[in-house]
């Protein structure tokens, strides 16, 4: 199996899988992934690995931007496996852990399935592992504040809403924000295309998500990776005002 890897950038790889995105950033041997897609996607994210000339053996950490199963996928078994730490933000812990789900309900999504794409995206979200138990047995906070030691030389910022414990990760020396679900650029539910937020049913406290796109455009950079949808160019501060006019 092959996977869907884009080259952005020097070490700094976008990967598509099943309709969700992870990030390969790489330095020399090792590696640094950010999210891991679907419990489906397991294949999917194993091949990137090995696209990029890098293995599961090779990866220093899993850096996790929220605990939705379409993004923490294969965290446990990467852990479990080959001892990889999985860190989140502190208030993320827990949720990883599933002590709690801040996840949209069976009930919401029903209720939404008159919308366009959205009874296609639940029909591959069941089959993909979106409603497994899947947690996280022994996942760790950030070691430390500001750039964490791992390849890429990620910096955590916490954007909540989408979830309590989100974070987005941005690589000031690259001009790159790995954006996971506080900024997309596009999504199966979604008709518009180009920086905005999820559809108001995805997010377990809208206003808020509403907010940290005000903490995402005062970010330096020029590249972003986002949790769904393609890579987006142009200056990340007009990427979330964008957004954030869109979501008004």
């Amino acid at each position: 199996m092959r996977a869907d890897v884009h080259h952005v950038g020097d070490g700094t790889y976008l990967v598509h899988g099943s309709n969700t995105n992870w990030v390969i950033l790489a330095e020399g041997d090792a590696v640094t992934l950010v999210d891991t897609g679907y419990p489906g996607d397991r294949e999917q994210l194993l091949a990137s690995l090995a696209q990029v000339g890098s293995s599961p053996e090779a990866v220093a950490a899993v850096l996790i931007t929220h605990a939705h199963n379409d993004h923490l996928g294969s965290a446990e078994y990467l852990r479990a496996t080959y001892g990889t730490p999985v860190y989140l933000h502190e208030a993320e812990v827990p949720h990883a852990r599933r002590e709690f789900l801040h996840q949209v309900s069976v009930g919401t999504v029903l209720r939404n399935s008159w919308r366009p794409g959205v009874l296609p995206w639940v029909v591959h979200a069941l089959r993909s592992g979106g409603t497994t138990h899947n947690p996280v047995t022994a996942p760790e906070p950030f070691p430390a504040a500001g750039a964490l030691d791992l390849p890429g030389r990620p910096v955590p910022v916490h954007t909540p809403g989408h979830t309590d414990g989100h974070c987005a990760y941005h690589l000031p020396g690259t001009g790159v924000l790995v954006s996971g679900d506080a900024l997309v650029s596009g999504h199966p539910t979604s008709r518009v295309e180009g920086p905005q937020l999820l559809p108001d049913m995805f997010h377990h406290e809208r206003p808020r998500a509403v907010a940290s796109l005000d903490l995402l455009a005062e970010l330096d950079g020029e590249l972003l990776l986002p949790g769904h949808g393609p890579v987006h160019r142009g200056s990340l501060k007009d990427a979330a005002h964008r957004a954030r006019e869109r979501a008004l």
